[in-house]
């Protein structure tokens, strides 16, 4: 069965919910349901599995927790839960993990995030003391398991929430060994962005005769993303800093994201932007969950106006202030785009999406297009004279806005004092000059030159001529890592790739050569950036496993095959 927009006129009450649960809704400020909420809800408590593809921000956590609630039992409980929803990050977990605290308060529902990063002693009492629901990462969730310490024997549902980010972080064995491990009558919920193949693999192994609904974005007459307005700038990588500045002054976002690839591109951009005069703050993996928490909150509080963030760290984060989301480089996959500019433009509110893209990129702007149904519009970098209009005009505002609110008259007295020396108007622009150049950052002094996006023809040529030779010099050395994962760890070719390109400054282009063994791996990388390709590899996993990360101790002399 398959349901796609369902019709438009329903209400909470229509969907035969508990009084529990429409007061909730009701003392929440929710007023009717959202579309995957109308078209999941029924099937759900209708005890039907339920494969579900809808964009991030379109209301998935209530469409699934609504139904938990609604059959939690209003007589004693046992110790084990009757719900088990796996999220791909903490974050995430502690959003759904609240979001059901908030929707069954009446209820009493006994609610446990378990994720890693946190004392595992707490999680141990609180599952002995008893719990309803548990919403965990893969991983912990298998810890537990193993332990003894989480039965599954009354589970009665089972959601996987955003399930294509726990196959692109390498949680597909782990997604397979809880799903052994849960009772056969079990519903199955699984709910995701993107539909990838071995997405649907995996639902097609574990649902059974699953309700399918698809909730797509509504294109506007002009083919856009209602309430998202996304753009990219073709910009050359030396000058994408000066870009980012320069478009940050021009858009002015109350609070927005900034998407890097690596951890070091994080930090290292995170300090020129404060360079900059922003209130930037690095949020990635690398860091413990204590630290990340100080930076949401900073953001949310709005003590910080720009979140530097890597995929992994900003996934599942709602923040009902941010405006804007900004991708410093083009995601790798088009999927990722997808998640990303869902950050912005939830429950109805208005939000921007801009990319840097580098020339060679612009196709996968293209792919993006492809996937999305979605037009991006390539703008023009804002020039000197574009910056500095628009920096007069937030000066205008500002000012406006002070003469409207404030009240001034304890600095009549100092206009009074220099009107007897020099001409009103003049110490008007005086005050002007003195707020614009306090509220506004120093201005680039050249505009940035254009740059022209590659064509596919253009980059076939240079490959070709290239051939093999990796980032563009010919000469450069190069040298051998050996991880300690190989053919036995399922890993491939492309496994290694993204691995390491997602953790360092390298892309696909500049790795060389791959030979995958039974138990480990070598990849060829430039010498010149084998230290940080190891320290990075180091401190993640690949396909969820952590490695063994070194040089080669033995070069060999044979020749490695991609």
């Amino acid at each position: 069965m398959t349901v796609n927009e369902p019709d438009d006129g329903a209400g909470f009450a229509d969907l035969a919910l508990r009084p529990e649960l429409i007061r909730a809704l009701s003392t929440l400020g929710y007023e009717e349901p959202t579309p995957i909420q109308l078209a999941a809800i029924p099937p759900l408590l209708a005890d039907r599995d339920l494969l579900g593809q809808a964009a991030t921000g379109t209301g998935k956590t209530a469409a699934f927790a609504l139904p938990v609630l609604q059959r939690l039992s209003p007589d004693g409980r046992g110790a084990g839960p009757v719900a088990l929803v796996l999220t791909p990050t903490r974050e995430l977990a502690e959003q759904v993990s609240q979001a059901f605290h908030r929707y069954g308060r009446e209820l009493g529902v006994r609610v446990l995030p378990v994720y890693g990063g946190q004392p595992i002693g707490r999680q141990l009492a609180a599952l002995a003391r008893g719990v309803d629901v548990v919403v965990a990462t893969p991983g912990r969730a298998l810890d537990h398991i193993a332990r003894g310490t989480l039965n599954l024997d009354g589970l009665e549902t089972v959601v996987l929430d955003e399930a294509d980010e726990m196959l692109d972080m390498g949680f597909a064995e782990d997604i397979e060994a809880i799903l052994e491990q849960t009772p056969t009558g079990r519903q199955t919920v699984l709910f995701s962005a993107t539909m990838p193949a071995r997405l649907d693999r995996i639902a097609r192994r574990h649902l059974s005769d699953p309700v399918r609904i698809e909730i797509g974005l509504i294109p506007t007459s002009e083919g856009s993303t209602p309430l998202v307005r996304q753009s990219a700038y073709i910009v050359a990588r030396a000058h994408k800093p000066a870009v980012l500045g320069r478009v940050l002054d021009v858009e002015a976002p109350a609070a927005a994201i900034v998407f890097c690839r690596t951890r070091q591109e994080v930090d290292e951009l995170t300090e020129a932007l404060n360079g900059r005069g922003y209130r930037a703050e690095a949020l990635h993996g690398g860091m413990d969950q204590e630290q990340r928490n100080r930076v949401m909150g900073r953001l949310r509080a709005a003590t910080t106006e720009l979140v530097v963030a890597t995929d992994v760290a900003a996934r599942g984060l709602d923040i009902e202030q941010l405006t804007h989301v900004v991708n410093y480089n083009v995601p790798a996959a088009a999927e990722a785009y997808v998640h990303r500019i869902g950050r912005v433009g939830r429950a109805g509110r208005e939000g921007v999406a801009i990319t840097l893209a580098e020339p060679r990129e612009h196709r996968m702007l293209k792919a993006i297009e492809r996937l999305t149904k979605q037009r991006i519009a390539v703008e023009k970098v804002p020039t000197v004279a574009e910056l500095r209009t628009r920096r007069l005009d937030l000066t205008r505002a500002a000012l406006r806005e002070i003469l409207l609110t404030d009240d001034l008259a304890q600095f009549r007295t100092v206009i009074e004092t220099l009107t007897d020396e020099f001409d009103i108007v003049d110490v008007a622009l005086a005050g002007v000059k003195l707020a614009h150049e306090a509220t506004t950052g120093g201005t680039d002094e050249e505009d940035i030159p254009e740059v022209a996006p590659v064509s596919a023809d253009g980059r076939k040529q240079r490959s070709a001529k290239a051939g093999r030779q990796r980032g563009g010099d010919p000469n450069a050395a190069t040298t051998r890592i050996y991880l300690g994962v190989g053919r036995r760890a399922g890993i491939r070719p492309q496994d290694l790739v993204g691995a390491i390109a997602g953790e360092s400054r390298l892309t696909g282009r500049d790795i060389g050569a791959i030979e995958i063994a039974d138990r480990f791996s070598l990849v060829e990388v430039p010498e010149a950036t084998a230290d940080e390709v190891i320290a990075a590899m180091r401190s993640t996993t690949i396909k969820g496993r952590k490695a063994t990360v070194r040089r080669e101790r033995y070069p060999s002399k044979r020749s490695a095959t991609r």
